[in-house]
Formats: C-alpha cells, structure tokens, sequence
C-alpha cells in the first residue's frame, strides 16, 4: 500500500479500495494513480523552477489564439542552424497580463505574433496535470524583434544597393533611386491606384481626393491585389508591371493600405517590392498607414506618406502649389504693369501728345499735297492735250504739204518714166530701122541657133517679112559704134 503522506490530501480519495483483488501477487509494491504521479512531477517541478523566470530565445510555431478568452496557446522551438532540423520543443501559453504585453510588443514592433517569427521571451516552467510540462510566458522583449527585423530590412536594402547599381544607390543613411529622382508632373490629376480589394485606406484615399475645397477633378484606375503577407509579393509586383504595360500615362501610382495588423508591413519589406519600385518610371507615392518606421517601399519611393489620406493631401496640396503659382504670377504681372504706367505715365501721356501733334502734322502735310495734287490732276491735262492738239495741227499741216510735194515729185518722174519707155518701146526702135527676128514663133537675141536653110520672121515697122536663111556670117558691129 502507499502512504497516505505520500499522496496529496486532496487526492486522498482517489486510492485504489483496499479490497484483497486488487492487490498485486507478484509484486509488494502496490500501484497509484496516474493523477498521483502528476501531482508528484508538478510538486517536484515547482520545487525547482517554482520561483525561477527565464529568459528563452527562440522560434514560435503553431500559434493559436482564441480570442473570447484573451488566450494564446504556442510551441517554442530551436532549430539546428544548419540543418533547420528541431533541437528543442516545448508548448507555451498567454493570458491575462502576458496578453496585454504581447498586444503591446504588436504595437511597437509591428510584427505581429505568430507563428515563424524568433522571440526573445520571460517565462516560467509549470507542469499541469493533463497538458503536461509547459511554459507560461511571463513577457517579451520587443527591442529584440525590432532588432532581428531590422536586421533583416538591413541585409535587404543592402542587397537592393548592391545589386541594383543602375537605380539604387545609398547615400549616408539615405537611399537614392531613379523613382525617387524623377520629377513630378506641374498638375497630377490621372493616378493608378495599387491598393487591395475593398480597402478601408482605399476609400480614405479617394474620399479625400474628392471632396477637395478646390473641386480638383481627379481620374483614378485601380489595380487590386493583395497587401498583406509574404506570399502577396509576386502578385503586387505584378500589378506594378500591369500598370507600365498599360499604355496609358500615369501623372503618379499611389499604393494604400487600410486595416490589418502591424505585421502586415512586412511586405512593404520585400526585395522585389522595393526593387519595382526603385525602377518604376513613373513617381510612386506611398500611403501605407504606419506611424512608426519606414519600409523599404518608403525608402524606394518617390513620396512616403504616413496614411492613405496624407497621401490624398499631399496630392491635392501640391496641385494647389500650382494653381498658387499661376496666381501669384499673374497678380505679379498686374501689379508690374500698373507700376510700369504709374511710372511711364507722364512719359505716356508726352508721348501720346507727340503722336497726336505729329499726326496732325502730318495729315495737314498729306492733305496739302493732296489739294495740289488734285490742282495739278485737274489742269495738266488740259495744257498736255491743247499742246497734243496743236502737234497734231502741225503734223496735219505739214503732212499735206509733203504730200504735195511728194505727189508732184511723183508726177514728174513718172512723166520721165513713161517718156522712157516711150522711147525704148519696141514700136519706137522699129520705126528707127531695127528689126525683132523670131525663130519658131520665138524673138530670139542670139544668132547661134539660127542656121542656113533656116526659115525666121523678120519684123520691121508696120511689116513681117518670112525668109529663108542663105549664109551666116560673123558681124563687128562698127554701125552701132557711138
């Protein structure tokens, strides 16, 4: 049998009955309950580690929480370095005062907690009868977290500079990229809009845009995707790649995120992400709702913004800077103008005496050559066509006086003509003793086809004779010797 100091008073009643069936032949020993030996473990491990806290690095798996109850249930775990192989587990709770502080350790890390994250955590051994050996966790360390994620973000942003020379370079603690460089557009006023489905930042964002005093009229697309989570990386930077291949000209792309917890901002820390956006060519204004540090999206935008309506402010405010411009600079032009004919006015009005006076010169100038123009107009003509008139008289004048002359000209040589060929007429010379020979019915004035035998005509004055040739014989001509 076991002594009853040996069991716990309050489990006293839970021995075996003494009934001589259940004792055990074979053994002296006689068993106890299960509850016994439990009590007896938890007794010996609250002996050990009752009023001991530790202080545990390690691994978080499993993590469940239900909420009604304000409760978190885990399994802490190390992982051999090398092989991920697991080297020790133990199960793990929260509640009550350790729930406040892991709510708390949410806020300031902006990690949430759960599962696949390394914690450093205060806790206590305890063994429950049923669930066993356990820790209850007392507190965790936040600058701990916030020391391996910065770590993180650290080993990425300096994989981003080192990788990406082309667009990303670090100067001092500040990271220089071609989106953070590029100039933004004077007016914008056509955005894409990367949020995701239903976003509360979304609505914000909008919302503000919209119902600016100064009814700005914005035209927004939306490229939807999800924002939260490792696992949404590829799909964002595929709506980044949507928005390039889309043809149309963006003025800005602004990414928003409205609800969820701190730990969704680990996206906004994805290499890929942060490479897009580094590259993208057209500004990228962020609006992520985090109060705290800057993601690596932040650092590789062109404009981050705390929230999704600081993001619709600043637009709104900088589309204002410019209409502000454009009024400033036409009230300067008025006020340059009216300065310029204040000061030039009594120069103005000199001039514009001048003017008038020389106007007026001119014109009485204009006027009176043209009075002597019209004078000159009227009487030229008439000296210039009475003097045609007499040229014309003139010319009359003289055309029938040489016209007389000419014609008795004329008649004389033609009297001396026609005495001419009265006397070279034929009738003439044969009346002179000459004669006209034809041969053949033919005058002919050359002796070389006429032979002897020859029949000819000879004409005299008033007679033809017909004769026959008897001699030829060659003649000297002395008769006609003058």
């Amino acid at each position: 049998m076991i002594p009853d100091k040996c069991i716990p008073p309050h489990r006293r009643d839970f021995l075996l009955p003494k009934s001589p069936k259940f004792v055990l032949s074979m053994s002296p020993i006689e068993p106890i309950r299960l509850s016994a030996l439990n009590a007896k473990i938890k007794q010996a491990i609250a002996g050990a580690f009752g009023a001991l806290n530790f202080w545990v690095i390690a691994d978080l798996t499993n993590h469940g929480f239900k909420a009604a109850k304000n409760y978190h249930y885990f399994e802490l775990v190390e992982k051999d370095p090398l092989s991920s192989d697991i080297m020790a587990k133990i199960s793990g709770s929260a509640w009550g005062n350790a729930a406040a502080k892991i709510s708390l350790f949410e806020r300031q890390t902006g990690q949430r907690f759960t599962s696949n994250i390394n914690v450093l955590v205060n806790v206590s051994v305890d063994f429950h009868p049923v669930y066993g050996l356990r820790v209850t966790l007392n507190d965790i360390d936040p600058n701990f977290t916030l020391g391996v994620l910065e770590q993180q973000k650290q080993a990425t942003l300096e994989k981003l500079a080192t990788e990406n020379p082309d667009f990303i370079w670090r100067v001092g603690d500040r990271f220089l990229t071609r989106n953070n460089q590029l100039k933004l557009p004077r007016v914008i006023q056509r955005i894409a809009l990367i949020t995701a489905p239903g976003s509360a930042g979304a609505e914000d964002f909008r919302h503000t845009l919209f119902s600016n005093p100064q009814q700005y009229h914005f035209l927004i697309d939306e490229y939807l995707t999800g924002v939260q989570g490792e696992s949404n990386a590829d799909q964002f930077v595929e709506k980044l790649v949507s928005v390039f291949t889309s043809g149309k000209h963006y003025d800005a792309v602004v990414i928003t995120r409205g609800g969820g917890s701190q730990s969704d901002f680990l996206i906004f820390d994805n290499y890929r992400i942060g490479k897009a956006i580094a590259k993208f060519p057209v500004p990228v204004i962020t609006g992520i709702g985090h109060q705290k540090n800057e993601t690596i999206a932040d650092l590789m935008a062109h404009t981050p913004l705390k929230t999704p309506t600081k993001a619709a402010e600043f637009i709104i405010a900088h589309n204002r800077a410019f209409e502000e411009a454009l009024l400033s600079f036409e009230k300067t032009i008025l006020i340059r103008s009216q300065a310029f004919i204040s000061t030039h006015k009594d120069a103005l009005a000199q001039t514009n005496q001048s003017i008038i006076n020389a106007s007026r010169s001119r014109l009485f100038k204009a006027h009176t050559e043209l009075l002597a123009l019209s004078s000159t107009t009227i009487t030229q003509p008439k000296i210039i066509l009475s003097g045609r008139l007499n040229e014309m008289k003139n010319l009359v004048a003289n055309f029938k006086q040489a016209s007389k002359h000419f014609l008795k000209n004329q008649q004389g040589n033609l009297a001396h003509q026609l005495s001419v060929v009265r006397i070279l007429s034929p009738e003439n010379i044969l009346r002179k003793g000459f004669a006209i020979i034809k041969q053949n019915g033919r005058i002919s004035s050359n002796a070389d086809s006429i032979q002897p035998g020859d029949t000819i005509d000879v004409i005299i004055s008033q007679q033809q004779l017909t004769t026959t040739v008897n001699s030829k014989t060659d003649y000297d001509g002395r008769d006609f010797n003058v």
